[in-house]
Order: structure tokens, then sequence, then C-alpha cells
């Protein structure tokens, strides 16, 4: 299965993007279609035989552009609002002068020169929302543009038809509606213009992370000169000069120099970091101050900040539950309000009241917004998305927010994630010879322990040393004659251990230490005694889960008394220890059958659980697999960020429930009074115009309440 990624332009609402979808999916080899109005990014998946230039084609002829990059695309949309403002200048004094004279019934402006005032006003000003309506009825695909279209159109006629036969029109309703008309793509011109503003504002910090990467880089040639070229020219490999005060290009580990790097716009850090040689730095971070050559290790396709904003614009395309509901509704709702309108219309004749059915239902076309329920969610999305990027969060998938309701279990690894994950070695009883073995055995390993033994034991490291070794995932370290790992380890190797020497490992791991056993040549030789101290803010945020009925649990490979020993400080009662990875799949599965489980982890060893949890949160210091595996990230491995998770869910999950309901609210009050109820007993009847007003500012609302978001606390 192949996929196109394509940026698409001139998307006013949310049924544009449906009406793109649509038309794809009926394209020939068109497999999947996912358009997002929010990123106006379009992602189709496709056979290889597929007439992708068949596909471009059909989105320009429903009257979208595509465009190559973000910077088209931005200046697309800048040209659009631009067209929006313009225009609404224009149909707002066109819609004044119409109403004084409508209102005034003035003769002294000739009707010719008020149905050409009209004219300029409905077919000029909104040339864009007829020609879209036309091409998406020709396609048959029912959007916003259709409503403007049916409801202006048919006040321009009645007016037209008023003029001309005003003799045979009961008096009562014998009134011009050209103002009517202007003035209803008057508020629709505001309420797209209101709306692309805030859509801009919603995704501003996606803009903010595209304009952190540098768009050139100094590399080192071979003759040892600088120069200039094209950041997106830049290979693994590559030697790149920064200096002080420039953004880094790349993603790469640092081969000479030292300086203060700005990590803020990536993982929120607030103080410069100071790095050195050997160690990473990414690209879109700032050089405070220092000189520094860095090697390149990563294409510029898959830094991190590319894969952030790849996150981000996947994350704001998925659709909720909830939202997939409402584009249900949304897509069979114009088909809907048309036929509603047809109906009011046949009422209204079967009393005997033709004209008072022509102008009811027009309301309904014109106070109808579907809009409004497909905005509803994705704006939410974004500004939730946004708000939590400041707090250092990164949320992969944002259908993980609707799992955050009734959360029963949260599960936390402990090594790394409620523990520092800064492992030192306290003592052994192990002899020089023994400890250089097992120092050069860990010094080519990457586990936690095995640096913290390296570190310890560096001066015994010789680097000519080689040694063939097998990492057993949950157990330990296996070479040809060297055993380093648990009790496990050692049972499973028969090696066995005296009870004097038992008496000790346990008086070690009683004081809360972890225990690291060797064994050499088929014998036990001695142990390693190491510390990992708990996170500063652990118990409160442990404190925290409960007082929200959030059972806390742990879930490590680690000993049982060690594991017991940090769950009693914290105050965990249910502890699950010694586990291997597949257990700790099974366990997630097996306490999901009593509730939602939130797995939080960083290791290897836990990607499989991540995968099998609800939700799942992984440590930006973890491994990329486990990154890769969960639904969120903490950027400052902060514990905080789970309890700040759990708020922004509830936060924006209300606010999603606010837009729907005000949305389907809306139109279950508002498309009846436009119908007429009232006015038999109230004498309450709609004009086009206000229903044209009550049109806009429901989509205006509902965007509004959902940029609240971007202000609140977490």
């Amino acid at each position: 299965m192949n996929k196109i990624e394509l940026k698409i332009s001139g998307m006013s609402c949310v049924n544009c993007a449906n009406s793109i979808k649509k038309s794809a999916l009926k394209i020939q080899g068109i497999k999947s279609a996912n358009v997002d109005f929010n990123t106006h990014c379009a992602v189709f998946e496709y056979d290889q035989n597929t007439d992708i230039e068949a596909l471009k084609s059909k989105i320009i002829k429903l009257g979208f552009g595509i465009v190559n990059n973000q910077d088209e695309l931005e200046n697309a949309q800048n040209k659009e609002l631009k067209n929006y403002q313009n225009k609404f200048i224009i149909c707002s004094i066109i819609s004044a002068i119409l109403m004084w004279a409508e209102m005034s019934k003035s003769n002294h402006m000739p009707m010719l020169f008020m149905i050409a005032l009209a004219f300029v006003g409905v077919f000029y000003c909104g040339f864009g929302f007829y020609t879209h309506a036309l091409k998406s009825l020709k396609e048959r695909n029912y959007d916003m543009n259709v409503l403007v279209f049916l409801g202006t159109f048919s006040a321009f006629c009645y007016s037209i038809f008023a003029t001309i036969f005003y003799n045979h029109i009961p008096q009562n309703l014998n009134y011009l509606y050209f103002s009517g008309a202007t003035m209803i793509i008057t508020f629709v011109l505001l309420g797209r213009y209101l709306e692309g503003k805030a859509k801009a504002t919603a995704s501003s910090y996606l803009k903010s992370l595209i304009n952190l990467s540098p768009t050139k880089a100094f590399i080192i040639s071979s003759d040892g000169s600088a120069k200039e070229i094209l950041a997106s020219n830049l290979k693994i490999g590559d030697i790149v000069l920064v200096k002080t005060g420039s953004i880094i290009p790349c993603d790469g580990i640092i081969e000479n120099g030292g300086a203060e790097i700005d990590t803020s716009a990536i993982n929120g850090e607030s103080m410069p970091v100071y790095k050195s040689t050997g160690q990473m730095v990414y690209s879109g971070t700032l050089n405070c101050n220092g000189h520094i050559l860095i090697k390149v290790t990563k294409s510029q396709n898959n830094t991190l900040l590319s894969q952030i904003l790849d996150l981000i614009q996947n994350a704001a395309s998925k659709k909720l539950a909830i939202s997939r509901i409402a584009d249900k509704v949304a897509n069979i709702f114009i088909p809907l309000v048309v036929g509603i309108a047809v109906i009011t219309f046949c009422i209204w004749a079967g009393f005997g009241m033709k004209f008072n059915g022509i102008l009811s239902a027009i309301c309904v076309l014109i106070i109808s917004c579907p809009c409004a329920l497909g905005l509803a969610t994705p704006i939410a999305i974004v500004c939730a998305i946004s708000l939590a990027l400041k707090h250092s969060i990164l949320i992969k998938n944002p259908i993980a927010l609707e799992q955050f309701s009734d959360i029963k279990f949260a599960v936390f690894d402990k090594t790394g994630t409620i523990t520092t994950g800064d492992i030192s070695v306290i003592e052994t009883s192990l002899n020089k010879n023994d400890l250089a073995l097992v120092a050069n055995i860990s010094a080519l390993n990457s586990h936690p322990v095995s640096n913290a033994i390296a570190n310890y034991a560096k001066e015994l490291i010789n680097i000519k040393f080689q040694s063939k070794f097998e990492y057993i995932s949950g157990l330990g370290i296996k070479s040809d004659k060297v055993l380093i790992g648990n009790e496990r380890l050692l049972n499973l190797n028969s090696i066995h251990i005296n009870e004097s020497q038992k008496i000790i490992i346990e008086q070690k791991m009683e004081a809360g230490y972890g225990v690291v056993l060797v064994a050499i040549d088929g014998q036990f030789s001695g142990y390693i005694a190491i510390s990992d101290t708990i996170k500063s803010n652990a118990k409160e945020i442990i404190d925290n889960l409960k007082s929200q009925n959030i059972t806390p649990v742990i879930l490590s490979g680690d000993s049982c008394k060690i594991s017991n020993l940090v769950a009693k400080e914290l105050g965990i009662d249910m502890v699950y220890s010694e586990v291997l990875p597949q257990q700790k799949y099974e366990i997630i599965k097996n306490l999901k059958k009593s509730g939602k489980v939130i797995f939080i982890a960083d290791g290897i060893n836990d990607a499989a659980a991540l995968k099998a949890a609800d939700i799942s949160i992984a440590m930006n210091s973890g491994s990329d697999l486990a990154k890769n595996s969960a639904d969120i990230i903490l950027m400052q491995n902060n514990l905080i960020g789970v309890i700040k998770s759990i708020n922004l869910a509830k936060k924006s999950s209300t606010t999603i429930k606010q837009n729907l309901t005000w949305a389907f609210g809306y139109n279950a009050i508002c498309i009846p009074i436009a119908a007429g109820v009232l006015e038999p007993s109230f004498g309450i009847h709609i004009t086009p115009m206000w229903a044209a007003l009550a049109m806009s500012l429901s989509s205006i609302s509902v965007v509004l309440n959902s940029l609240k978001l971007k202000l609140a606390k977490i």
C-alpha cells in the first residue's frame, strides 16, 4: 500500500474536508483518505496502479488548491483571509446602503441600482461560496457552501420576484430581501474570517515549531573550511559548526567543544544545559554560549523536531469517538436541512400561505449550521495539544484523552520512572580481578546498571578487552564464563549461594539497595550493591492519584524486597515484582478486566505492556521503543505530567461536550423557529438577515470556547 500526503488550500470549513474525503474515496484505487481541516493536510493510501493525477485533479475541480510546502500553504491562507476581509468590507457597505433604502422605502434610489448593488454583494462577494457549492453539487457532495448558496440565491430571487410582481404578494409579506441576501454573505464572510484567525491562533505552536528549524547550516569541509549549505541538504556523517547564538540545524553528537544549550522549545526545560563532547543535541535548540562541532546522526526527516511536528499533525487529524459521531451527523445534516426546508414550504403552502413558506424555508436553509458540529471537536483537540506542549507533554494520540475518564489503575514501572534512574554502585564484595572482569563486560552494554558498574570501576576497564555476551531481559548478562544479574539467573544456571552469603545479600536488600549477583566459572563470586533514589515529587503524585480514586500500582522487574520498600515509602499497596516483559503485558491485560489502566514506563522491556494499556505514558529519557509505543510522552521526565494529563483530559472533554451541546442545541432550537413554529401563536418570525447572524455566531462561539483551553490551568 502506497501513501501520499498533500497540503490543500482553500478549505473554509470542516465540511470542505469531508467533501474532499468523500470525493477521493470514489476514485478507483484510493483505499483510505484522512483530510484534516485544522492542518490542511490530507493523507491518502492507494494501490500501486492508482492515478494520483486524477486525485489531484478531482481536488482542484472541487475548488481547492494543492500547495508544495507549509510556506505556500500559509501564504495561501493569508491571501484567503485578506480576501475574506476585503469582501466583508465591500459587502457590509452594500448591505448598509440597501438596508437604508429598504427600511426608508426611499424613492430616491432607482430599483435597477438596488438590484445592481445586490448583484455585486451576492455574486461577487459570495463568489467563492457559489463556485464551491456548484462544484460540490456536481460531485454530489453537500457542504456548508450549499446552504449559503441556496439561502442567498433564494432570497435574491424572491426579491426580484417581489419587485416585478409586487401586486401578487400579500401586503404583509411584500418586502425586499436584497439587503437580507447581502447581509447573509456579510455575516458568513465575517464568520469565515474570524474562524480562520482563530484556527491560526490554535495552531500557533505548530507554526512556531516549524519556524524553529533553521534553513541554513555551516558544514566543515575536508580541508577544514566552513561552507554554508541548505540545512535540508545535510547528510548523516556531516560535521556542522554551530556558533554562539545560533539554532542547531540537526540532530547529532558533539564532536568537539562545549556549549550551554537552551532546549526549552523542545522539552520545556527552563534552564540551559551544558553539553560537551559525546553528548546528543537536537535540531531547533539554541546554542547560548560556545562553539561546537556536531556530527549529524539523523536525516532531516527523522530529527526529534520533525518527529514532534509529524506527531502533532497526525494527532490533530485523529478522530475521537465523540468526533466520529458528530461527523456522521454532519455528513447527513445538509440533505436533512434541505428536506426540512421543503417540508416547511409544503406545510405553509398547505395552509394557503405560499410566501410565508418561501421565507421560512429560506430561513431554515440559512440558520442551519453544520460547521459548528464539525468544529466542535477538532479545534478543541488542537488547543489541548498546544496547551499540553506548553507543559512539556507531547500527546501523540489524542484518542487517549477520551480514555482518561473512569481510570481505575495507574501502573508505574519503577527504575527510571518512579525513581530517578541514576544508579550508582554503593559497595561490592568482588575482588579487584573479578570486578575488572565484570566492569569490562558491563562497559559493552548500555543498561543503566551496567553503566553504573562501568563508571564505578572505570580505571579497571581495558578498552581492548573483548567478550561475547548475551543480555537476557529481566535476568541479566550471560557470557562464556560470567553471569551478572539476579538470583533467578543464577538459579537457572545451577549456581549455589551458601546461607551466610544469602544473609548478607538479604541485609543489603533490606537496607534498600539493589543487589547484582556475580558468578564466574560456575561459582558464586560476590555481589555489587547499587542504589536508586525515588523522585522528589513521587509521593505527591501518588497521593493525588489516590484522592481521585485511582489505584497506584508498581510493576517492576526488580526484586520483591526492593520493589516493596519503594512501595511502602510511597504508600502503594499493589506491587508486582521480578516480572519479565511478557508477564508485564499479561498483568496489564488482567488489570484491564477490572477497569481502565494507565501505564507509565520508560524501558525497552515495557513496550508490549505500554501497547496493552488503555493509556500509555513514556518518559522522554526512556528508550525509543517505549516512546514509539506510548500515547503520551513526558518531555521533562517529570511525573507531574501524569496529573496534568489527567486534568487536561477532563478540561478538553468538558470543552468538547460544551461545543457539541451548543451545536446540537442551537440547531434543535433554531431550525424549528426558522421554520415558523412560533409565528401562529406568538407572531415571532425570523428574517433571513437575522438567521445569517445566528448561523455565523454559532460557529464563532464554538471556536472561541475551544480557544479558552489554551489559557486553562492544568
